[in-house]
């Protein structure tokens, strides 16, 4: 008995040799099996509200190395609020559906936390990612998400009105196959419309101290912010655009990086979107030369001009 069981625990030992726990959070090298599996699988349908995000997924800590090895560094560095900040990454879970994984990663930030979902393809590649849920909005929103067996991603926002009526908008996303990007299959609203008619700007609060950071305006739903990026070569941006009586609309958030004194280019590895920038001190110029179709309407392209919006400067005495 006793031989047998010394046996049994050479050949565990041996094993264990072949096939050690990869540590996740140094800068080494690792497998993509290790890699995959940090992520557990998560049992759906699933509803992840922002109160909740702290407690949702793995304690496991990826280092932005390891993360790197898998996901584009170009990806990440979307996600980011300010350069300022530094994120540990948790995996939160993986959903295997239709040969491709879907990563769920949770970012954090001292007391920002965000949920993000990564699309491998069946070589695991890389194919797209998406933001989830949040804990950075102030307002008297609940923000969550709830998945579905699709998977259906369903980013919802509820409040109560000052009549306990439950005020809700919900949208629902899926992986389009064909575009390699999240594509939305689902709106419902019971908000005000003139609420709805609002444009939340993403990066609003971020810094904008460097030479073309500010915002260029048409109107309220036609404009584009600039903001610092993670150097003086590169600026954060988003655009939102509404064309034919708001049957077209168009919105984008990325990073450009400045090809000269005055021109800059949006690119990004898996999505064939390519936009060129034209800045001035007062406007700055936009023009699709990639297809975005996947950020916009089929009839109306990114082909914009917008003025830079001055700011009022107060009157001392």
């Amino acid at each position: 008995m006793n031989k047998f069981f010394w046996i049994a625990s050479l050949w565990l030992s041996i094993a264990a040799c072949k096939n050690p726990k990869a540590d996740l959070s140094s800068n080494e090298k690792i497998t993509t099996e290790n890699f995959i599996a940090a992520f557990k699988p998560i049992k759906l349908p699933v509803t992840i509200a922002d109160t909740a995000l702290q407690h949702f997924g793995d304690t496991i800590v990826i280092s932005n190395a390891v993360f790197t090895q898998f996901i584009p560094d170009s990806v990440l560095q979307q996600f980011g609020d300010s350069k300022n900040d530094v994120w540990t990454i948790l995996p939160a879970g993986i959903i295997h559906k239709n040969e491709r994984d879907f990563l769920l990663a949770k970012f954090i930030s001292k007391q920002k936390t965000k949920l993000d979902v990564f699309v491998l393809d069946n070589k695991h590649a890389f194919l797209t990612s998406f933001q989830l849920v949040d804990n950075l909005k102030k307002d008297n929103y609940t923000y969550s998400v709830s998945i579905t067996e699709e998977p259906t991603f369903i980013r919802k926002r509820e409040k109560l009105a000052n009549n306990n009526t439950l005020l809700y908008t919900r949208n629902g996303f899926a992986y389009n196959s064909t575009a390699h990007a999240f594509a939305e299959v689902l709106q419902d609203s019971n908000e005000d419309t003139d609420e709805n008619d609002t444009v939340i700007n993403p990066i609003d609060t971020f810094p904008s101290t460097q030479k073309y950071s500010g915002d260029y305006v048409a109107d309220k739903k036609n404009f584009i912010s600039v903001r610092d990026g993670k150097n003086a070569e590169t600026y954060s941006f988003f655009i939102h655009f509404e064309q034919k009586k708001g049957d077209c609309i168009g919105e984008l958030k990325g990073m450009m990086t400045m090809t000269s004194e005055k021109t800059a280019v949006f690119t990004q590895s898996g999505d064939p979107c390519i936009i060129d920038f034209k800045l001035s001190s007062n406007s700055v110029k936009i023009k699709e030369q990639g297809n975005c179709g996947n950020h916009r309407g089929i009839t109306c392209p990114f082909d914009f001009t917008f003025k830079k919006k001055t700011e009022l400067k107060k009157k001392t005495k």
